[in-house]
């Protein structure tokens, strides 16, 4: 054991006094984190403005409030924007097209495929927004299977979580690891420093999913007289452009199997009305007139941008201003009902000029009292008729001072634009081949990747603004402080010491063992950005005590820091997926205890295999 001289001060332990009060603040979730977090950072830069221990630097305000600028956090909120960006382009919607195709043939193997995308794309990116991406396809999938979301929904946030274990920017929780060590040492961890032993524990994992989930999961039944549009058939039109997916089609048994969920009322050709049964392969300036939902109205301009081009065309939206300004905000899709007393009852949409008056789209015009033939932009409204909208979220807002038609705000959704999915892809896969390259440092790597996906348009300022969760800014900024004053006043090195006296008699296998427990019991009580934060130091004292390599206690920290299965306040993803999956906190103690010891257990039994620890 190395020998360490420590100085124990009285503001040592109010330090730890106050680590604690802190972590109990945030367990109780009685205040927000955001108000919890400014709370914590000014009691710290208030105590040690008046009461640094003497002899000891680095406790100032500014010092304290560094970790506002750490290269971790800010690699951290560029991975954000990047993955808004690609939730804004719909980066991964031609995979949901093809996994809705191959759903009915193949049910159980395509529900692989996509925790497997989902498992995939979360070991390089960010797993929040990867959640985000792929609850409603979840979510489609187990409606058209008749399935529980309850028996998928927490599985898919575990399976994210369990990936981000596997590279350095799988999760923020390594990157503040390696900022740790870059601070004490000068360099940081290899991007493929945590891949095989995290690897191994998320093939373990996945094996527990696997087997265990039908037993463990809760079996919810959804929401009764839950929203849907099953019912609301939309009369649209469809223009076949130069190049689009439906040119040349082919009518089987007098239906278009391109064109599964929608159903082609007429197809207008020249001055042909061609009414089914189709015989004809459809060409191209074809326009098409089809009955629709709005979800599968949706999906269409989410699945190809000619879809998107035709429809544009259609309505008169020409390329200008308009389709470039990004600063009205998204694309969003919404519903406005014709208001009694309307003086657009008994017009067209051309002769009443709605594109000019609102800037936004008419897709759709849905009527139930009878079934439509004719071209869209031949219909007379009448009152009651709903317009499936489309257009910049500025100008659908100002919608809502307008006395002909009342705007559903409920419906309001936002769009993947699709146009620029290639160009997002392209920038992602860049983000991680420089970040995979050792001399490129990982900060400037995401941080281009968040400029050029402002400067290409994937996403506008106000996009990538509400991406930078506050949330996790505050949370981690006062995590550091906690950090640095238990590093700065002895306090980390304190109960490192006291860890090896009480578990190194029984060998390094069982004293990291026992740092993993601890960690991972808090991870799931507070955080685990904050936890990886507090314990790294801790585990770098470990390192200098006993001669550990520092490698395997800080990667100790990453893998137990990630075990937040037990509780659905201990990281974002399983708050996401509480709603849809309509879980209960125990749901997750149930499910998500015993992973967590599952974890442990294979990750102390592999330490002589993979790093020569017994």
């Amino acid at each position: 054991m190395a020998d360490l001289a420590l100085t124990v001060t009285w503001q040592m332990w109010v330090t730890m006094a106050m680590v604690a009060i802190s972590v109990a603040v945030y367990c109780r979730d009685k205040y927000s984190i955001e108000a919890a977090s400014l709370g914590i950072i000014t009691a710290f830069v208030a105590f040690f403005s008046f009461f640094t221990p003497e002899g000891v630097e680095g406790l100032t305000p500014a010092d304290l409030m560094s970790g506002f600028a750490d290269p971790a956090l800010i690699t951290i909120m560029a991975l954000l924007v990047i993955g808004q960006g690609m939730f804004q382009t719909g980066a991964l919607e031609g995979f949901t097209v093809r996994i809705n195709a191959a759903l009915e043939t193949h049910p159980k193997r395509t529900l692989l495929t996509v925790f497997g995308m989902a498992f995939f794309v979360s070991m390089f990116m960010n797993n929040t927004p990867i959640v985000v991406m792929f609850i409603p396809i979840i979510s489609a999938m187990v409606a058209r299977l008749r399935g529980a979301a309850s028996r998928y929904m927490m599985p898919l946030s575990f399976v994210c979580i369990l990936a981000g274990m596997t590279t350095l920017i799988g999760s923020s929780t390594n990157l503040l690891v390696s900022g740790a060590l870059e601070k004490a040492t000068g360099e940081g961890l290899d991007f493929f420093a945590p891949t095989t032993a995290g690897l191994i524990l998320a093939f373990i994992g996945m094996i527990y999913i696997v087997f265990l989930g039908p037993y463990l999961l809760p079996k919810h039944k959804d929401l009764e007289g839950e929203v849907s549009d099953a019912g609301k058939q939309y009369i649209a039109q469809i223009k076949i452009t130069p190049g689009h997916p439906l040119s040349g089609a082919k009518p089987v048994a007098g239906l278009f199997p391109k064109l599964r969920d929608v159903t082609v009322r007429m197809v207008q050709r020249d001055e042909h009305a061609l009414l089914p049964p189709f015989e004809d392969s459809i060409k191209e300036g074809d326009v098409l007139i089809v009955a629709a939902t709005r979800s599968s109205l949706s999906k269409l301009l989410s699945s190809d941008s000619q879809y998107l081009e035709g429809m544009l065309s259609i309505a008169g939206f020409k390329k200008g201003e308009d389709e470039t300004d990004k600063s009205r905000g998204s694309i969003v899709i919404s519903e406005a009902v014709i208001a009694p007393a309307s003086r657009m009852i008994g017009r067209t949409i051309e002769q009443i000029g709605i594109r000019r008056q609102t800037h936004c789209l008419v897709l759709g015009i849905q009527r139930r009292s009878r079934m439509i033939r004719k071209k869209m932009l031949d219909i007379r409204l009448e009152a009651g008729d709903v317009l499936l909208l489309f257009g910049y979220e500025h100008d659908m807002a100002e919608l809502r001072s307008n006395r002909d038609l009342l705007l559903l705000d409920w419906a309001t959704k936002e769009l993947p634009d699709i146009r620029k999915s290639l160009i997002a892809r392209l920038i992602f896969i860049t983000v991680i081949t420089l970040a995979a390259w050792p001399p490129f440092p990982i900060v400037l790597a995401t941080m281009l990747g968040g400029i050029a996906m402002l400067a290409t348009g994937c996403l506008n300022i106000r996009q990538a603004v509400r991406a930078l969760n506050m949330k996790i800014f505050l949370l981690i900024g006062a995590a550091f402080a906690m950090g640095l004053a238990l590093e700065r006043t002895g306090g980390a090195a304190y109960i490192a010491m006291q860890t090896v006296e009480t578990f190194q008699p029984f060998g390094p296998q069982v004293l990291i063992g026992a740092l993993f427990l601890v960690i991972a019991i808090m991870t799931n009580l507070l955080s685990n950005s904050a936890t990886a934060i507090l314990f790294a130091p801790i585990a770098l004292n470990i390192a200098t005590i006993t001669g550990i390599d520092p490698i395997v206690l800080l990667l100790t920290v990453i893998f137990a820091a990630n075990c937040c299965f037990a509780t659905p306040i201990s990281y974002q993803t399983n708050l996401l997926v509480m709603g849809p999956g309509r879980y209960t906190f125990n749901d997750f103690v149930k499910f998500g205890a015993p992973l967590v010891l599952v974890i442990w257990i294979s990750f102390v039994v592999m330490l002589p295999f993979l790093f020569n620890i017994s």
